[in-house]
């Protein structure tokens, strides 16, 4: 682990405090930087067959260098790992390993394998040590930090889970080297999103440095390495989300209703995809309210959409979406408060605020506009 070259950002919540390390070969030092941390730890790595090709022999190897003993649980790749049937197959796995709470269960992967690996940490044996090891780009800026874990239900996504913070977070940005061009490009969208809520400075400093990032300049690193510090300071000020933290959702409430419109089919949409088309939807359904020029909408559109993301419904492969589907999925949103629906909108770049008691009238003509493409 290079030291000189890994960035550290602490996230402050008292006595369950960590770190996040960012730099070049965490992945190789991870046995070192976590015995140093949790000394005569066990573990269970949790991570998926596409990732364990890659990277499950190399951390298992820096773990045994560090006498740190690890049972691998390897699970199918994809959105649907994330249910109940994949979550009791880990549960059981850990439980079979004869893991204790103070031990740990590492997730190696993406956000899928860190909500579902971090649900696992939180709930057996009524909460063990969680260590997160993200591999993707949206993994290592959004999903691995701030503690929220969990499953979908057919319902809906994320419904099920649990508050439950890493120990620890090593996000090997050499990794992202490996990511498919349409992968890296869904992480950017959770990048960009810190911009658009309370730092138009960074946003404006993506637009001139996107380029260096998908390259993976050092530009890069400092990408993340802000994401970090952006979601880490919302996290202190506010971990269960009864406040501030609702705003670290811009564009995931549509997001999240096209993820279930499509059932989860990586083929038609990922969820860094479905972010960007739901950021992009916010600031034109503020531009709609009267709270957001449309200069400023046009503008987020437009990086988006230089990053190869996608900004509108049009645009997702498949038949297309109804009113009504949309609508049932955002009612079951997390955000909903005693059946009133809740927004993050905005009135700038770099100006969201959570919306509540949206009008649902006027919701359901935007979307109507939206799917014809108005």
């Amino acid at each position: 682990m290079n030291e000189v070259t890994t960035r550290t950002v602490r996230v402050e919540l008292g006595a369950r405090s960590y770190d996040i390390l960012i730099g070049e070969g965490l992945i190789a030092g991870a046995g070192t930087a976590i015995a140093a941390r949790l000394p005569g730890l066990r573990a269970a790595i949790v991570t998926d067959e596409t990732v364990a090709a890659l990277y499950l022999e190399p951390l298992r190897a820096s773990l045994r260098a560090a006498g740190i003993e690890a049972t691998p649980i390897v699970l199918p790749p994809g959105e649907t790992t994330k249910s109940f049937s994949h979550l009791q197959t880990a549960v059981e796995a850990v439980i079979a390993a004869r893991l204790e709470r103070g031990d740990a269960v590492i997730a190696l992967g993406g956000g899928v394998i860190g909500d579902l690996a971090g649900f696992v940490a939180g709930i057996v044996r009524r909460g063990m040590r969680f260590i997160q090891v993200p591999t993707t780009l949206l993994a290592q800026v959004d999903s691995s930090v701030g503690g929220k874990t969990g499953i979908n239900s057919p319902q809906g996504k994320n419904l099920v889970g649990v508050f439950h913070q890493p120990s620890l977070v090593l996000a090997d940005t050499q990794v992202l080297d490996s990511l498919p061009p349409r992968e890296f490009a869904a992480g950017y969208a959770e990048v960009v999103k810190y911009g658009l809520i309370d730092r138009p400075d960074f946003f404006e400093w993506l637009e001139r440095h996107r380029a260096g990032i998908f390259a993976g300049q050092a530009a890069r690193a400092e990408a993340i390495a802000e994401s970090c510090r952006a979601k880490a300071e919302v996290v202190a000020d506010d971990e269960r989300e009864e406040g501030r933290r609702a705003l670290l959702n811009l564009g995931h409430t549509f997001g999240h209703a096209l993820e279930k419109a499509v059932r989860y089919d990586p083929a038609r949409l990922v969820h860094g995809e479905g972010v960007a088309i739901g950021m992009a939807m916010a600031h034109r359904f503020s531009v709609r309210l009267g709270l957001c020029s449309g200069q400023d909408a046009g503008r987020v559109a437009r990086h988006l959409e230089a990053a190869g993301l996608p900004t509108r419904l049009g645009e997702v492969p498949g038949p297309g979406f109804t009113v009504a589907e949309l609508m049932g999925a955002i009612r079951q949103d997390k955000k909903v408060s005693r059946e009133r629906l809740t927004f993050i909108l905005t009135r700038g770049i770099g100006e969201a605020f959570i919306a509540k008691d949206v009008e649902p009238a006027g919701l359901e003509a935007f979307l109507a506009d939206e799917i014809a493409g108005r």
